[in-house]
Order: structure tokens, then C-alpha cells, then sequence
């Protein structure tokens, strides 16, 4: 447990956030701080193969250590935190013996994490919690899967008596703004399928995403004295205001679950002369994925002929639902799930309500369902991870390659 905390908090401890308005790759400067650290870790410990590479994707091997051919498979995980929250100067707090009640993550601040509001939190009472101190993400999402990843592939390394095929890693940057998987080169990594250690609570077993699309709108209008404005007047803000009270009031996050999908304005900006504001659709039925990026055609379309051509959208999918490309191998989710049984955890299959690199990599022809990392409340000041639970995705990664090694498929 301690290798693992120890390593977890060196990972967290260096600031990786992603930046959305950056062109290049990785988007930041400082995601290089940690992937130079991960190549000289992998190794230290030794793997084989590593490599990393102008726009900072790294690669490792476990060579195989059996004397037949089995598939080669991997296990990829990023290493950029969202720009959403700070991720500078982390400082987790550890908590040991969790005892069910309140966690004061910042006394100054009156910060609190409470199984009232936040209830995950009893089902890992009597376990040890690593939380923020209020002020900062974490950084679970996703140095919880980098850390399992080379604590698994230390673990294979140090007990050979455990027979397996060969085994690739990778590390991404910049999955946090949907672009990790943008520059993976799958042929090099060279496996017939993989794993993404990105899921959240124990247990999750994941092969089916979002749809999904982005959307930016713009209103040009025209500013007049409000007094003598009548028929001349083109007032962009009340224009996006009536675009997006036409979109169903009930298709949002707040009020969606499960497999439901929704459109979700993000950001907004305007004034009488000019407005904008951006959006995405998610929904994980192809059809009704299609249908929803026509209704925003069609308000367009609407409004356009209402006010004069005002309004102009740029409207771009931006990933698809892994299940088409995972169904055809579904004996890869299920080795996975046998994995899970057999180290005690109870594999809970659900879709994700987002998305993946895995997503993007089983179009780019790398199958690549999504597995539990372990943190909860990920983007925020709440976030944290039990220790109890990367220990056990350590055991689920070894216990698959042990698997592929048997089953030699």
C-alpha cells in the first residue's frame, strides 16, 4: 500500500493541467515535467522498448515470458489534469482508518467532504482516503491508472513465476481537452487490443461511450438607440437566448442518467451587436445522436428566416460509442470481467456518460475498454481516491495479462 501512495503523491504533486486554446502538443509545457519522469521510471524499473516522442507520447514494453505466441495487449492511461480546476500545487491529505463521517478538507475555508452530500464515501469506511486540501483537484483522473499501470508492471517484473504474453503501456497527454488519443500512433504501439485505466469507482467495467459533437454559435445583430429601435433593432443576446430556449429543457446533465443523452451550453458570451455561446450533444443511440445535431439545423434554419441571416454554427462531431467496435471482440470485456472475479470485486457494466481515449482508439483500430482507476469526484476540489481500490486495479491488470497468457486469446 505504501509503494503505492508514495507514487501516486509524486504524480499528483506535479502540475499537468491540458489547455484548450493551445495548438500544440502536449497543449502545456509543464505536461513534460511528468512524462520525462514516467519514461526514466519505466526504466528503472525495467521495461523494455521505451520510448517517448516529439509531442510527448510514451511507450514501454514487458516482453513476453512464455514460450508460445499469445496476443499482445496494453494498458494506457493519461497524464494531463483538466483545465477546468487548478492543478497547481497539490497538496493531498491522507486519511487513514476512514471512519464514515465528515472530512474537513480546509478548516480556513470551511471545505468539507461529507458523506451527506457525497455518498460513495460509506462503502469505503475502515479504508485509507487520499482527498485534496480543499483548494485543488487531486489528480486521480488520471495518475491513479498511471500509477496502477507501473505498479502492476513492477509487480509482473519482479515475480516471473507469473506467465504472460507481451504487454505494451501508454501514456497520453492532453486526453483532458479530447485530444489524447489524436497523435497515438496504434501501429506502433503494436497491440491487438488494450485497456484504458480511466474509470472511477471500483468495479467499473466499461465499453460503451457517448456520441458526441460540439457546437459554436454565433449571432451578429445590430445595435440601434432602444428608444427609436423598433423594426430596426437586431438584439443578438435576446436571439441566443430564444436559439437555446428552444432546445428541450429536460435534455440536460442535471436531468439526464444512464443512457440519456443531452444537449449542454457551456459557455456564453454576447452583447446587442454580437453573441456566441458553445455547446455539446451527447447521447449513446447513433439514431437519436443524429437527430439532435438536426434540431440544431433546424433552429438555425428557423431563426435565420425569423431575424435575417444572422446566425451562423459551426457544428462538429467529436467521438463515437466504442460499442460498435467493441462487440465484434466482446471476449476482451470479457476477459476483464473474469479478471475482476476473480481478485473478489463485483465488475459493475455500465456506459460512461462521456468519453474516452479508448473511444477514439477503437476507431483508430485499437479495441479499448475502460476500467476502473478508482477516484471519485473527478474536476474538483472533492475529488479523492481510496488506496484499497488502486490496489485491487493493480491485481485486475495482473490478473489479465495472467489470463491472456492461459487462455492465449
Amino acid at each position: 500500500m505504501q509503494d503505492i501512495i508514495d507514487r501516486f503523491l509524486s504524480y499528483v504533486r506535479i502540475d499537468t493541467q491540458s489547455d484548450p486554446n493551445s495548438k500544440t502538443t502536449p497543449s502545456t509545457e509543464k505536461q513534460w515535467n511528468l512524462a520525462n519522469e514516467l519514461v526514466y521510471e519505466l526504466k528503472q524499473i525495467g521495461m523494455q522498448d521505451v520510448s517517448i516522442d516529439n509531442n510527448a507520447y510514451i511507450m514501454a514494453t514487458l516482453p513476453s515470458n512464455l514460450d508460445k505466441k499469445v496476443p499482445t495487449i496494453g494498458f494506457i492511461s493519461h497524464f494531463d489534469t483538466t483545465p477546468d480546476f487548478s492543478g497547481t500545487d497539490v497538496n493531498p491529505q491522507i486519511i487513514r482508518d476512514y471512519d464514515g463521517g465528515d472530512i474537513i478538507l480546509n478548516v480556513d475555508q470551511k471545505i468539507v467532504l461529507s458523506p451527506f452530500y457525497f455518498e460513495d464515501l460509506l462503502q469505503y469506511k475502515g479504508q485509507t482516503l487520499i482527498t485534496t486540501d480543499g483548494t485543488t483537484l487531486l489528480g486521480a483522473d488520471d495518475k491513479a491508472g498511471i500509477t496502477e499501470i507501473i505498479t502492476a508492471m513492477e509487480y509482473l517484473i519482479n515475480h516471473p513465476e507469473i506467465k504472460h504474453g507481451d504487454i505494451r503501456v501508454g501514456f497520453t497527454p492532453d486526453e483532458e481537452i479530447g485530444r489524447g488519443a489524436h497523435k497515438f500512433d496504434v501501429e506502433k504501439f503494436g497491440a491487438e487490443w488494450a485497456y484504458t485505466m480511466d474509470g472511477s469507482q471500483i468495479g467499473e467495467l466499461e465499453y460503451e461511450n457517448f456520441n458526441a459533437a460540439g457546437a459554436k454559435v454565433t449571432i451578429s445583430g445590430r445595435s440601434v438607440h432602444p428608444g427609436y429601435a423598433k423594426g430596426k433593432m437586431v438584439n443578438a443576446v435576446s436571439i441566443a437566448n430564444e436559439f437555446i430556449s428552444i432546445l428541450p429543457p429536460v435534455e440536460t446533465p442535471q436531468n439526464t442518467s444512464g443512457r440519456e443523452g443531452f444537449f449542454h451550453v457551456h459557455h456564453m458570451k454576447g452583447e446587442i451587436e454580437h453573441a456566441e455561446f458553445e455547446l455539446i450533444i451527447r447521447d449513446h443511440d447513433k439514431e437519436q445522436f443524429e437527430r439532435r445535431k438536426q434540431l440544431l439545423l433546424d433552429i438555425v434554419e428557423k431563426l435565420n428566416k425569423d431575424h435575417g441571416d444572422c446566425i451562423s454554427m459551426d457544428l462538429n462531431d467529436q467521438y463515437y460509442n466504442m460499442r460498435e467496435k467493441v462487440e465484434p471482440v466482446f471476449h476482451i470485456v470479457e476477459i476483464a470481467k473474469e479478471a475482476m472475479e476473480e481478485v473478489g470485486i463485483e465488475p459493475i457494466i455500465k456506459p460512461i456518460r462521456g468519453g474516452t481515449d479508448g473511444s477514439q482508439l477503437s476507431y483508430m483500430g485499437l479495441p479499448c475498454p475502460n476500467i476502473f482507476a478508482g477516484g471519485h469526484n473527478f474536476h474538483g476540489k472533492y475529488e479523492y481516491v481510496p488506496v484499497e481500490s488502486m490496489q485491487k486495479a493493480v491485481e485486475v491488470i495482473v490478473k489479465i495479462c495472467e489470463l491472456v497468457g492461459e487462455k492465449g486469446k
